[in-house]
C-alpha cells in the first residue's frame, strides 16, 4: 500500500494539547491542567461576599464598581421616615449569575442593612456572626448527609468587607468590637470608604493608625501572615498587609476623561478616576478579591475558618453531629 493510500488515524490528543511526537521520556503529567481547566469552566464558580458598615458608606455602589453590573442593590426608600433605618440589623443577600470570556460565576452579595445605624450599637456584630454560623452549619449538615449531593451548595462566606468611615481619626469602638470578633470566623478586608473627602496626607496618617490599632488589638485581617504557604506568598502578601485598609472610592458613573470612558466621580475641580491608583486604592481591591486571591481567600474559608467551625461541633457533640436549630455564639 502506497503512503498516501495508508488510513489516516485520528490523533487522541484532546483539544489545545500540543504533541510531543518524538519525545520519549514525554509521559503527560501535565495535560491535568488542562482536564482541571475544562471542568472548573463546565461547573463554574463561586464567590459569596458580605458587606458591612452603616448606612451611606457607599457599599451598593463598589460593589456594583467591583464587578461593572448592577449585583447590589440599594434598598427602596420606604413611606415612613421612621421604617428607614432598620430596628436590628438585617440580613439580605442577591445573588448574580455572571459571565466573562466563557467563564460563568455565581456572585452572591450579602449586605446588612441597619448595621451601626442605631444609638446603641452593643453587640449588633452577633446576627452577622449568627449568620456566618449558620452557614458552616449549613454545609456541615449537607456533608454529614447519608445520601449528600454530588456538590454541595456553597453558602458559607468566603470574604466580609469592612467599612471604615473616612473620619481620618481613629477606629471607633464599634469598628474595634467587631473585627476582633468577626476575624476568628472570617476572612475580613477592611476599607476606608468615601476617601475622597480625605487629603493624601490625612489618608496615609489614617492608614497607618488603622493598621497600629489592628496589631494593638490582635485582629488578624486578610491576607493573615500565619497562612503564608511560602517566601513567595508572604513576599506579595507583605506588600498587601502595608496597603490595608484600602482607601477606596466607588462609582457606577461614566465620565469622559482625555478621550476616554472612565468610571469616576465628578467634582468642581476634576474627576476622581475609581480606577486610577494615583486617585485611589480601588483597583488593588478589585485585584486581591478577583485577580490574584479569590482562590486562596476560598480555600481558607474552607480550610480553616469552616474547619474550625467544625471542629468545634464535633468536640460540642462528642463526634456525633446531630440536626440543630441554634447554634451558641
Amino acid at each position: 500500500m502506497s503512503e498516501s493510500a495508508k488510513p489516516h488515524h485520528p490523533s487522541p490528543q484532546g483539544k489545545g494539547e500540543k504533541s510531543h511526537g518524538g519525545d520519549f521520556s514525554y509521559v503527560g503529567i501535565d495535560a491535568i491542567l488542562e482536564q482541571m481547566r475544562r471542568k472548573a469552566m463546565k461547573q463554574g464558580f463561586e464567590l459569596n461576599l458580605m458587606v458591612v458598615g452603616q448606612s451611606g458608606l457607599g457599599k451598593s455602589t463598589l460593589m456594583n464598581t467591583l464587578f461593572k453590573s448592577k449585583v447590589s442593590r440599594n434598598k427602596s426608600v420606604q413611606s415612613n421616615p421612621e421604617e428607614r433605618i432598620p430596628k436590628t440589623v438585617e440580613i439580605k443577600s442577591i445573588s448574580h449569575d455572571i459571565e466573562e470570556k466563557g467563564v460563568r460565576m455565581k456572585l452572591t452579595v450579602i449586605d446588612t442593612p441597619g448595621f451601626g445605624d442605631q444609638i446603641n450599637n452593643e453587640n449588633c456584630w452577633q446576627p452577622i456572626m449568627k449568620f456566618i454560623n449558620d452557614q458552616y452549619e449549613a454545609y456541615l449538615q449537607e456533608e454529614i448527609n447519608i445520601n449528600r449531593k454530588k456538590r454541595i451548595p456553597d453558602s458559607r462566606v468566603h470574604c466580609c468587607i469592612y467599612f471604615i468611615p473616612p473620619t481620618g481619626h481613629c477606629l471607633r469602638p464599634l469598628d474595634v468590637e467587631f473585627m476582633r470578633r468577626l476575624s476568628k470566623v472570617v476572612n475580613i478586608v477592611p476599607v476606608i470608604a468615601k476617601a475622597d473627602t480625605l487629603t493624601l496626607e490625612e489618608r496615609d496618617s489614617f492608614k497607618q493608625t488603622i493598621r497600629e490599632e489592628l496589631r494593638a488589638n490582635g485582629i488578624d485581617v486578610y491576607p493573615q501572615k500565619e497562612f503564608d504557604e511560602d517566601a513567595e506568598d508572604r513576599m506579595i502578601n507583605d506588600k498587601i498587609r502595608e496597603m490595608i485598609p484600602f482607601a477606596v472610592v466607588g462609582s457606577d458613573q461614566e465620565y469622559q476623561v482625555n478621550g476616554k470612558r472612565l468610571l469616576g466621580r465628578k467634582t468642581k475641580w476634576g474627576t476622581i478616576e475609581v480606577e486610577n491608583i494615583a486617585h485611589c486604592e480601588f483597583a488593588y481591591l478589585r485585584d486581591l478579591l478577583i485577580r490574584t486571591h479569590m482562590q486562596n481567600i476560598k480555600d481558607i474559608t474552607g480550610s480553616i475558618h469552616y474547619e474550625t467551625y467544625r471542629v468545634r461541633r464535633l468536640n460540642e457533640s462528642n463526634g456525633k453531629i446531630h440536626p440543630i436549630n441554634h447554634v451558641p455564639l
